[in-house]
């Protein structure tokens, strides 16, 4: 009988393990390739060695827990117990790394997200507090003073909705890629006009793409707009459409700023994350532009790339797919 278990066990993708009086008696190839198949045969304290499982395998119920790196560092198993009618157990062992990164990234999300709400929340309550107190509120100066201040600060929480629920929406239809065909050269001559000091330079005539005109819009109007925040006062933006015979077509948005250090870089697209968060808020950033960048780039099947040197500047390159 036992056999015939094993066998049918051993067809199963599932990690799965037979323990009899804490021992292992059985492991599938799964279970074998996560713990080595010398594994049959070990007490099954020194196979898992966490206390958690040993705890619930010794209780002889059927339940589950939690272990952190059984195959690599960082990764999560669960670990589920069944009690057979032999008196034996079988262990399964699901790898739920992705989905215990998920929900991280989603709470995290949340907590950021409240956090860049709360604060301009906060002050706009203690000025209009402070507006309400009749000495303070019937000072023409004061009172103008503080409702410039609200203002800025309803606008920056407007602001922040507005990205969220557009980093939502594209989210949302990431997997389903565009399938008009836009003119990327007008995109970009569109963009490049709405802002002043923007030097555009197009190396090749008749550039077009499968895309979103909006969201490519979007995505430009966000590049350009930060490279003016954070270029040197004075100097221009330089953009440049070049289209190679490999089928790629390549925006490249370069500022004379300060430059942003290399440990940064990676991180630039994460939400909320800001290399220089103090100046970032000053200007108005919600921690999101870069972020939809990315999310924007990738559902038009594209790549983006952030190079920078201190001193020097910033150099921005969004590369699209051509239409054959």
């Amino acid at each position: 009988m036992a056999n015939e278990k094993h066998q049918l066990l051993s067809h199963i993708d599932l990690a799965l393990m037979i323990v009899e009086r804490g021992k292992v008696t059985f492991a599938n190839a799964a279970a074998q390739a996560l713990l080595g198949a010398h594994v049959v045969g070990w007490d099954v304290r020194l196979a898992l060695r966490d206390p958690g499982v040993i705890a619930l395998l010794r209780s002889e119920i059927n339940g589950k827990t939690r272990v952190a790196g059984l195959s690599v560092p960082g990764s999560i198993w669960e670990i589920s117990s069944h009690l057979l009618d032999d008196g034996s157990q079988m262990v399964a062992l699901t790898n739920v790394s992705a989905q215990a990164s998920i929900a991280k990234a989603h709470a995290d999300f949340v907590a950021n997200a409240s956090h860049e709400l709360r604060t301009p929340l906060a002050s706009i309550i203690g000025y209009v507090e402070t507006l309400e107190d009749e000495k303070a509120g019937s000072d023409p100066a004061t009172r103008e003073r503080f409702l410039g201040t609200i203002k800025r600060e309803a606008q920056r929480m407007q602001a922040l909705i507005e990205d969220l629920m557009a980093l939502s929406r594209i989210e949302g239809n990431r997997h389903s890629p565009p399938a008009e065909v836009v003119d990327l050269i007008a995109i970009c001559r569109e963009t490049a006009g709405e802002l002043p000091s923007i030097s555009l330079n197009i190396e090749r005539e008749n550039v077009r793409v499968l895309g979103d005109r909006g969201q490519l819009s979007q995505v430009f109007r966000n590049l350009l707009d930060n490279a003016q925040k954070h270029g040197a006062p004075g100097k221009p933006v330089n953009m440049t459409l070049h289209a190679d015979n490999a089928g790629w077509a390549t925006v490249t948005i370069k500022d004379e700023g300060e430059g942003i250090s290399p440990e940064h870089l990676p991180r630039l697209t994460q939400r909320f994350y800001r290399a220089d968060p103090g100046r970032s808020r000053s200007l108005g950033g919600t921690g999101l532009g870069l972020s939809i960048v990315k999310h924007i780039v990738m559902r038009h099947r594209g790549h983006l790339d952030i190079s920078s040197t201190l001193g020097v500047g910033t150099t921005v390159t969004v590369l699209l797919p051509i239409c054959a």
